[in-house]
């Protein structure tokens, strides 16, 4: 395996690292880590002995094949002044970010380019994780992002033009739907006697239950619908009340993600000098 390097060991870049360790894809010596705090991605290191801690980004470059970005959209331009004139063009640099284009990404340096943009579903080796390449990238590197992303997930291969909605119901999506459930216990609690904690484990072993079900095919999201609500039933007389309720909630969160998404880009845009 080729080694891994990995600028960022917040959430998303700790997810990743921890997820590939448990997939057994990665050993702990394939990766090379590093963090403007460096105290984080050291504990990181002494939770899983044998990855290797660079003390500086110039460090990991030169000891690693691929390099993830894991920071935030806003810090990667200045990142990106520190660390390209150090990264040789049979490296290739990897961002996990959606308001960064794999062509912003490509005029910065002489090398390959890819997006892999996780879930944190992929901690459990789930969910989808979102690819988009470069033409600098070869079959080979295409491979090994391919089977780096299989891994923990089901990796899906994007147009830039879907990025954020698919980044939404990829990414965005399990803290929507998190929400939604602790409402919907909240609701449980508020209007009849089951206790918070009792409504918190049936809600979640059910919502286990779903993911089982759509998972292993049994069911579509359409059919599951039809089996459990009964004409004239219990189910349907909930359902009428979220089809009044829900109403375009759901266009109004698009429309929200979406307007933040062109604030991001234009800022990115700002530091870059050219469009997404």
């Amino acid at each position: 395996m080729k080694k891994i390097g990995v600028i960022g060991t917040g959430n998303m870049g700790t997810i990743l690292i921890e997820a590939w360790l448990e997939a057994d894809i990665l050993e702990p010596a394939d990766l090379i880590i590093t963090n403007r705090t460096l105290s984080k991605a050291a504990a990181l290191k002494e939770k899983h002995h044998g990855i290797q801690l660079a003390t500086s980004t110039a460090e990991l470059i030169q000891k690693a094949d691929l390099i993830f970005l894991c920071v935030k959209p806003l810090q990667i331009h200045s990142l990106l002044q520190d660390i390209k004139h150090h990264i040789k063009k049979e490296q290739v640099l990897i961002s996990i970010t959606s308001p960064l284009s794999v062509a912003q990404l490509e005029a910065e340096v002489e090398g390959p380019c890819a997006r892999f943009i996780p879930s944190i579903t992929n901690r459990v080796g789930s969910g989808v994780s979102l690819l988009s390449f470069s033409e600098k990238c070869t079959d080979e590197m295409r491979k090994l992002l391919h089977d780096l992303a299989s891994s923990i997930s089901e990796p899906i291969i994007i147009e830039n033009d879907i990025t954020r909605v698919a980044s939404d119901i990829v990414s965005c999506g399990p803290a929507f739907f998190s929400f939604l459930a602790q409402a919907f216990i909240e609701g449980a609690v508020d209007t009849t006697k089951i206790d918070k904690k009792t409504a918190t484990t049936l809600t979640g072993n059910m919502l286990i239950g779903l993911g089982e079900l759509l998972g292993k095919g049994i069911y579509t999201l359409p059919t599951l619908q039809e089996k459990v609500c009964v004409k004239g039933g219990i189910t349907g007389e909930g359902i009428k009340v979220l089809e009044a309720e829900t109403g375009e909630m759901f266009h109004h969160l698009f429309h929200a993600t979406h307007e933040k998404f062109a604030e991001d880009l234009e800022e990115v845009e700002k530091q870059f000098g050219h469009p997404y």
